[in-house]
């Protein structure tokens, strides 16, 4: 056996938090000690354990290990190197994470929106003391993204990045899909299965899924993070109707984290050069590999000059899948913890100098195409007079569909899909054609996406 692997220390972790995470993290650990340290080129040992339960830590960990109630308790100890954060939120964690750095400890975090609201403030913290912040579990659970975008595709100007990073919403459109079902059934049957919180707010109204992308934006594109410039929304207002008109148009519906870089050219009249960052529900083609990814697992497509369009694909939440991206970033800082901190990978892919002030668009700025449904009476004329406000707008028609409503013989379900245009202007036609009489519902309008 080579002697440098077993000479070494082991170096030492303190948990913070040691719930589903932490509880997975442990147990990975332990099992695969022998192959980690092989790969680390020393041991990792988690000497450590803060949680309020202090009683459910010590059955976790056994009693060899310190568990105690005070998670500044852990960063006070000299011997510990390493601080795990498993907390969660953004108000402690904060408070924690930039106290460890302060001692010059380094961080392993799975806390996306600790990063995507605080983000800045933390990888300035720990440039400034010459210590790491590691994120993959925070991203796609145990898809190794991050590392991805920072190391494997670093040769390339990354075009776009769009993912499925929620793993509760996919859940839900696959059932609703499958099963014909509106939203509000199947969220219950995610919640007794236990694939939604009993409060699902923040997957349901995309919020988690905005955490991530603003990561990986700020990766793909040498960007601050900026969570606050997301554009996000939902998919408690899909309904089962236009997932199926969506699948009779060779499309599927998913709820996509998606950020991409423009130039300002080809953009029209409103278009402008930027970042779009946003997270919707988005009609992809059926025949895209993302949109075959069902039930509660994780893809992202991330299109690069050089390399093309790459899929990453995989679990993005539970205990061992995010424990196995919370220990991969144990054994990196392992491997590293001894360079010079001026040749480790930085924390957001650039050079801290050389990051980009490349402005985050709105959501008008935006270009994509779009599915509208409208709810129309059955007469003559009424279709002209709808093309005539998308073509007067500069919008072009890829596809239209013309199905009954159900509600009775005298008004019709009108589906149209447009080719890419602003979205601003799309909103300016969709107020003229919501203004004539013979358009009888709240328009519905869904952006699409070809991910070519």
């Amino acid at each position: 056996m080579n002697t440098s692997t077993t000479s070494l220390k082991a170096i030492q972790v303190g948990l913070l938090g040691i719930g589903t995470v932490g509880s997975g993290t442990f147990n990975v650990l332990t099992r695969n000690q022998q192959e980690i340290r092989r790969r680390a080129g020393r041991g990792i040992e988690i000497a450590m354990v803060a949680d309020l339960d202090t009683a459910r830590a010590r059955a976790i960990v056994g009693g060899s290990i310190e568990v105690v109630a005070d998670a500044r308790a852990v960063i006070a100890n000299p011997a510990i190197e390493i601080v795990v954060e498993l907390i969660g939120g953004t108000g402690i964690a904060r408070t924690l994470v930039l106290e460890a750095i302060a001692r010059g400890k380094h961080v392993v975090t799975a806390n996306k929106a600790l990063l995507a609201v605080h983000g800045n403030e933390i990888f300035a913290a720990a440039s400034e003391r010459g210590v790491m912040v590691a994120f993959e579990a925070a991203v796609a659970g145990g898809i190794p993204i991050i590392k991805a975008l920072r190391e494997g595709l670093t040769a390339n100007r990354i075009e776009w990045v769009a993912g499925i990073i929620n793993g509760t919403t996919n859940f839900i459109l696959s059932e609703m899909r499958a099963k014909g079902l509106d939203f509000a059934v199947v969220l219950k049957e995610a919640q007794r299965l236990g694939y939604a919180e009993s409060d699902p707010t923040f997957d349901i109204e995309g919020v988690d899924a905005a955490h991530k992308v603003t990561i990986m934006s700020a990766i793909a594109f040498g960007v601050p993070v900026q969570f606050d410039k997301a554009y996000v929304e939902g998919i408690a207002k899909l309904q089962a109707v236009d997932i199926r008109y969506a699948e009779q148009l060779g499309y599927r519906i998913k709820l996509l984290g998606i950020t991409k870089r423009r130039d300002g050219s080809g953009a029209g009249a409103h278009g402008a050069g930027g970042i779009e960052l946003r997270v919707h529900p988005t009609l992809v083609p059926a025949k895209r590999l993302i949109a075959n990814v069902e039930g509660a697992m994780n893809a992202v497509m991330v299109q690069g000059d050089a390399v093309g369009t790459t899929l990453y694909y995989g679990k993005g939440a539970g205990a061992e899948p995010t424990a196995s991206a919370v220990i991969a970033d144990l054994v990196d800082i392992t491997r590293l913890a001894t360079a010079d901190p001026d040749h480790r990978v930085p924390h957001l892919a650039f050079q801290p100098d050389a990051m980009a002030d490349t402005p985050i668009l709105a959501i008008e700025q935006v270009v994509t195409a779009f599915y509208l449904r409208l709810v129309v009476a059955d007469e003559a004329g009424v279709l002209s007079r709808i093309t005539t406000i998308l073509a007067d707008s500069g919008i072009s028609i890829d596809a239209v569909l013309q199905r009954e409503s159900g509600e009775g013989e005298r008004q019709t379900d009108l589906i149209i899909l447009t080719h890419d245009t602003v979205e601003g202007r799309m909103r300016e036609a969709k107020a003229k054609m919501q203004a004539l009489p013979t358009v009888l519902a709240p328009i519905v309008s869904i952006r699409k996406e070809e991910l070519a």
